[in-house]
């Protein structure tokens, strides 16, 4: 699904200055697995996450997507196929706080304009039940949610046009370490379940754990790649 080579991510940051952020960064995931690339601030895996979700461009390197060249492509083709291929999952939700659940998931189609009013429908909820939102949230407006709930309705918001890869940018950095865990728990399943591709991003060695691949980033530099045999399971239903 993804395969990149050698990437370099470079910012002039004065006349006659640059700062590398990517040092010939090169790996590959498969269709269906869940990869948690961890990292501390400054290590340069947001840089990389903006990169593999088509929000940004390497200086140098490659990088293919569903078989499609990324460096190829024009900013509009790079739009599309972000909003047709890839999910996101910020830490701060982003959702529109005066707008139902069930409205909010629904934007990526709304804004789309191809899918028709009642599919959009169907869609949205067939997203909040995988995301395990109940179904008597759906009519409250997001901001009347607990940050978990939010939290699943972004998951639901990812998923409503069946993106083939999901990327969740420090999805339980403003929740409590409960909360965080239900979280981790529906990505899990979602991965497990319903077979999404997921990376996540994340600081904290715990919740990369739950992840069957954890991907290490220092400096700028993948300093391991290693599958987790035993992921952190949650054992958790609300």
């Amino acid at each position: 699904m993804i395969s990149c080579a050698n990437l370099v991510k470079t910012y002039n940051i004065g006349k006659d200055n640059e700062l590398t952020v990517l040092h010939d960064v090169s790996f590959s995931v498969d269709t269906g697995e869940f990869v948690a690339i961890i990292g501390t601030s400054g290590s340069g895996k947001s840089t990389l996450m903006h990169i593999l979700g088509a929000l940004d461009r390497p200086t140098s390197g490659s990088y293919v997507l569903n078989n499609h060249d990324m460096l190829a492509l024009s900013d509009d083709e790079l739009a599309d196929i972000r909003g047709r291929n890839i999910g996101f999952v910020f830490q701060s939700f982003n959702l529109l706080s005066r707008a139902t659940v069930l409205r909010n998931v629904m934007l990526p189609l709304i804004y789309d304009n191809v899918v028709p009013v009642q599919e959009r429908h169907a869609r949205a909820e067939q997203a909040l039940h995988a995301a395990g939102l109940p179904e008597d949230r759906w009519d409250h407006l997001s901001n009347q949610l607990s940050g978990g709930q939010m939290q699943r309705v972004a998951i639901a918001r990812a998923l409503v046009n069946n993106p083939s890869i999901i990327f969740a940018d420090e999805p339980t950095g403003n929740l409590d370490s409960k909360t965080g865990e239900i979280v981790l728990d529906t990505f899990q399943k979602l991965n497990e379940e319903h077979g999404h591709t997921i990376i996540l991003i994340t600081h904290e060695r715990y919740v990369a754990e739950h992840a069957s691949r954890i991907i290490e980033i220092k400096d700028g530099h993948i300093v391991s790649d290693s599958q987790n045999a035993t992921p952190r399971r949650v054992h958790m239903t609300s």
